[in-house]
């Protein structure tokens, strides 16, 4: 029997919450499929272990995670600790360590979970953000001048590179080429001159290399008004590192809840682990009370078997997902119910 060595990194707040459910489907379906699941767990890794220790994670943490399948985070950050150093205590270094240069983020429209977009209709709405994760405008190069003073000034450097652009960009056309063959990439070239023009080139670059896929560009303010005024119309959507981020978080409003939304950091070439995650971080103020949704860290779970090779699996839990949706009066809080975690999880199973 395969056996998956898979790390557990709950993390802040529901993140703790959120992991167990997914670990329940995961070894529910892998029971079914004759594969199985051994897992570390990285209980101490959060905010807490950082206000206690000044540091999230070990100093030899990247080196504990680098023979495991696959990562499951739960969500980081904590009031108390500012976001920025939450962030790149952890997850920005698992990403880059781990070079985990496509954040994927898939946003559909469930039977059974209305839009609050009127056009957003079930069936219709089926597409995949894919961010490029790791340069960007969420570079390292930059620092503050004049501390303090009436001229303190801040600079953040952009840093977009040919090998960095283009292969996240093959990653999304080669994407594109087993869905419907459509591709949208936001720019903003004509405000920002240097990095979008060079970005809008290697686009065509690589357009012209995958003649399979129609692709198009659209200015990022524009786009934001497109997916919430036609959100049917899109396919893949490749964007920067903050492109990216902004847009999947809106997608993910437009298809009814945060809570469902799922992410994978991908390292396509399989050198190290990929990490895979919910979208809606932690989440302190409901915190504890055993009411968060699921969704997102199962999702993400499915994303994970699809990733190890396992499509059929993740077909039966994303199957699971729409029919507890569709077939259930089921829900958490943020979906409008009153469904504990565990009242939610537990349906789901049985649908499963």
């Amino acid at each position: 029997m395969t056996n998956h060595r898979i790390a557990l990194i709950p993390g802040d707040g529901i993140g703790t919450e959120v992991l167990p459910p997914a670990r329940q489907v995961l070894d529910a379906v892998g029971r079914r499929h004759g594969f199985a699941f051994s897992y570390t767990s990285y209980d101490d890794w959060s905010c807490e272990r950082y206000l206690r220790e000044g540091a999230m994670m070990p100093p030899d943490g990247l080196e504990q995670l680098r023979d495991k399948d696959a990562i499951l985070l739960g969500a980081v950050g904590f009031p108390g600790v500012p976001d920025h150093v939450s962030l790149w205590g952890l997850l920005i270094p698992i990403r880059r360590r781990f070079r985990q240069y496509v954040n994927l983020r898939p946003i559909r429209v469930f039977d059974g979970l209305d839009s609050p977009v009127r056009g957003a209709v079930a069936g219709e709405v089926d597409f995949v953000v894919v961010r490029e994760n790791a340069e960007g405008e969420y570079s390292e190069i930059g620092g503050r001048l004049h501390r303090g003073f009436p001229e303190e000034a801040a600079v953040q450097e952009s840093v977009f590179t040919r090998a960095g652009v283009t292969r996240v960009l093959d990653y999304a056309f080669g994407l594109a080429a087993t869905r419907g063959g459509r591709l949208t990439s936001a720019t903003k070239s004509n405000g920002i001159v240097h990095t979008m023009p060079f970005w809008d080139e290697l686009v065509a670059e690589r357009g012209s290399a995958h003649p399979r896929v129609a692709w198009d560009q659209e200015h990022i303010d524009a786009l934001a008004a497109k997916f919430v005024l036609e959100p049917a119309r899109f396919d893949v959507v490749v964007a920067s590192n903050l492109f990216g981020d902004i847009l999947s978080d809106l997608a993910a409003a437009v298809a009814g809840s945060i809570g469902i939304a799922p992410a994978a950091n991908l390292n396509p070439e399989r050198d190290f682990p990929s990490m895979f995650e919910p979208v809606h971080g932690s989440a302190p103020d409901i915190a504890g009370r055993g009411i968060a949704n699921p969704l997102g860290a199962i999702w993400s779970a499915a994303m994970l078997l699809d990733h190890l090779g396992h499509r059929a699996a993740a077909g039966d839990v994303t199957g699971a997902i729409a029919a507890v949706l569709a077939k259930s009066d089921v829900r958490t809080p943020d979906l409008g119910g009153t469904a504990t975690t565990a009242e939610f999880t537990g349906k789901l199973l049985e649908l499963l």
